[in-house]
């Protein structure tokens, strides 16, 4: 199985470091020599509590921060070579799904005209070619056409996450790195985005990095987990395994604490 993400020993720290005539500046470590691969048709799933770093490697993945130092390579790149071909390509390779879709959508634009933007300048489409993509991204998120012509804060937060996944969709990435994007909503809307995902899935043969605190979400989509804590990575396995025999004491705790989530299609 071919890798999508490549990560070799990513470290990321903030702030800059003690010295005489600054003693009381403070270097935090939000990632400590991060090593994970994500393959092609996978679910890595990134689980950790606030302030694991689980949000700053997903940052670093899609370019929004700079790693300190450490190796990144996206379908078979490196971020110099991204770097040399522009904003344009890499929007083309890898989409980011924010946590709050409605804050992440422009509220002065329609639906439509947030949705044609990728369609126009990464795929350079015509008028007639817009139209159809968006239909066809609209039947795929499962929702009406007339959404088109309404505002973000016009739709339910299930709602709005599915037009921010259309708009990822839309240059056609083969890798989402979803950034808690069900934590905002009801369990059972929940339910329905994750069905979605998997769908989307299959349907365009995506790679997802997702990113959670909630093991309960994790185990209903993820292939694998990689656990954060404090910036370390101290366990990645198969769902199975790390649901069935957790090695670390830290990921036993996050289970033992986890309610359950049950997808339900009928929901």
């Amino acid at each position: 199985m071919n890798k999508v993400i490549e990560v070799n020993q990513l470290v990321k720290t903030f702030g800059h470091p003690a010295g005489l005539f600054h003693p009381n500046r403070r270097e935090v470590h939000a990632l400590k020599n991060i090593s994970l691969e994500l393959y092609e048709g996978e679910t890595l799933a990134v689980v950790g509590e606030s302030g694991s770093g689980k949000s700053t490697l997903a940052r670093i993945l899609v370019g929004l921060e700079k790693a300190t130092s450490g190796d990144m390579t996206i379908l078979g790149q490196t971020q110099r070579e991204w770097q040399k071909q522009g904003a344009r390509a890499f929007g083309q390779a890898v989409q980011y799904v924010f946590q709050d879709p409605v804050a992440s959508l422009n509220p002065r634009k329609t639906i439509g005209e947030t949705l044609s933007i990728p369609l126009k300048y990464l795929k350079h489409m015509n008028k007639a070619q817009r139209q159809r993509r968006l239909e066809e991204l609209l039947n795929a998120v499962n929702m009406p056409i007339d959404s088109l012509s309404y505002y973000p804060h016009e739709f339910s937060g299930g709602q709005a996450q599915r037009l921010a996944i259309a708009r990822a969709l839309a240059a056609e990435a083969r890798i989402l790195v979803l950034d808690e994007p069900v934590s905002a909503l009801d369990v059972s809307v929940q339910a329905q985005v994750l069905l979605l995902l998997q769908d989307l899935k299959q349907q365009f043969s995506l790679s997802y990095l997702f990113i959670s605190h909630d093991l309960a979400v994790v185990e209903s989509i993820a292939d694998r987990v990689a656990v954060l804590y404090l910036g370390d990575l101290l366990e990645c396995r198969d769902t199975d395994s790390l649901f069935a025999r957790p090695e670390h004491s830290y990921t036993q705790n996050l289970l033992a604490s986890a309610p359950r989530i049950t997808m339900d299609s009928s929901v």
